[in-house]
């Protein structure tokens, strides 16, 4: 099952990748429009946070440290360093993923971050979901306003 969670991960975020290269123009990626609250930029911003803290702070130990309302709040990062922060995240995902065994799946997620208890298997899961709706939301953001 970690091998399958890591191959879906990293798919995604390569996928994400190669979403913010694809912008035509760098501005278009922090662009809003009627009601489309959040930008390209700000909805990478926030996968990245979601998953190097729920993958790589609580179950990797990494250090890092998140400030969920600057995902929301910081505006006109370059796109190369989104997608360093992108790169940063694949590492973070898989060196965590990689050092923990099906077993260890079985076992209650840490923390309560959706209001009750979980396997860590239920919540990889439901971060893999996190992260497909809004890459989604991302190539839709880009065919439309960039």
């Amino acid at each position: 099952m970690t091998a399958s969670l890591t191959s879906l991960f990293l798919r995604d975020l390569n996928k994400l990748k190669q979403e913010i290269e694809s912008y035509q123009n760098e501005t278009n990626l922090w662009k809003t429009e009627a009601t489309i609250a959040n930008s390209a930029g700000n909805l990478t911003l926030h996968i990245v946070g979601n998953l190097s803290h729920f993958v790589g702070a609580v179950l990797g130990n990494s250090g890092y440290v998140r400030n969920r309302e600057l995902e929301f709040s910081l505006k006109d990062i370059p796109r190369m360093e989104l997608i360093q922060q992108i790169e940063k995240t694949i590492e973070t995902v898989t060196i965590t993923l990689d050092r923990l065994a099906d077993e260890d799946l079985q076992k209650q997620y840490p923390l309560e971050p959706l209001g009750y208890g979980m396997t860590t298997e239920y919540f990889l899961i439901h971060l893999f979901g996190h992260l497909s709706y809004h890459l989604g939301q991302i190539n839709y953001h880009r065919r439309l306003l960039d």
